[in-house]
């Protein structure tokens, strides 16, 4: 099943870029969403029906989780889920910037099986199938295999550095930012950084993707405290999120979480 799905997502990944292409550099319409939840302009909302319309027309059977739908948790009844980030990196989008990206996911019974990030105006598509590995435009990747913080490049803002989150120690890192939280997951998968983290609660559509991608070019997934992700929850957030080839990824938690 992962690899049927995933044809299906890039199609519709696609699809989405050129939606966006449409928008992007020409003034969208852009509102802000009610409770400080950040902008949303009128791309995501048509790249937003175009996902919901396509892809739940090819698979009725599937449930649906996305940011910018309505949450019904009748998704919680069905085997399998699309999770879905029309736009990550929306701030990026309305801005002209190019880091922005479409992040889509099948998830059965909590765990990611097949998973798209494509940055439309970078062609990048980076795809993954449980079990088939991942790759970017067609390329296989593999994680960096990087062993200590010394030596790492980290993808975080800067709040995730403040003492208060590494009881063992801030790690000595060369750190980096990219406005889409599905791409900073995705590049860690590509090997281009070493790890990222993020130690706030995040949402189940920005790295659901993204997270698959990581795990199948090698990288090791968990929350902030090294517990397993798991997806299509009630209430659709992760508390927070590490990913890092397996020997980094060890430093940081034994850093996060000392004994």
């Amino acid at each position: 099943m992962p690899a049927h799905d995933l044809p299906l997502l890039i199609d519709a990944a696609r699809e989405a870029g050129r939606i966006a292409a449409k928008h992007w550099t020409r003034d969208p319409q852009v509102w802000d969403k009610p409770g400080d939840l950040g902008p949303v302009s009128e791309a995501d909302l048509e790249v937003d029906t175009m996902l919901r319309t396509e892809l739940l027309a090819a698979r009725p059977d599937y449930g649906w989780l996305s940011e910018e739908t309505e949450d019904d948790l009748s998704r919680l009844e069905r085997t399998r889920v699309f999770i879905v980030d029309p736009i990550d990196g929306t701030r990026s989008f309305i801005d002209g910037r190019r880091a922005f990206a479409h992040s889509l996911a099948v998830v059965e019974n909590g765990r990611v099986t097949a998973g798209v990030v494509f940055l439309p105006m970078l062609d990048r598509l980076f795809t993954a199938a449980r079990g088939h590995g991942a790759a970017l435009n067609g390329d296989r990747l593999t994680a960096s295999t990087t062993r200590e913080c010394p030596e790492a490049t980290l993808l975080a803002a800067r709040p995730n550095l403040k003492d208060h989150h590494w009881p063992g120690g801030v790690p000595l890192v060369e750190r980096s930012y990219r406005p889409s939280l599905a791409y900073r997951v995705a590049l860690v998968g590509e090997g281009r950084f070493d790890g990222m983290v993020t130690f706030r609660d995040t949402w189940e559509w920005d790295i659901a993707a993204g997270t698959l991608i990581a795990e199948e070019a090698g990288a090791t997934v968990t929350d902030r405290d090294g517990a397993a992700l798991a997806f299509n929850n009630a209430t659709p957030l992760v508390p927070g999120v590490i990913v890092a080839g397996a020997p980094l990824h060890t430093d940081l938690l034994a850093r996060r979480c000392p004994a």
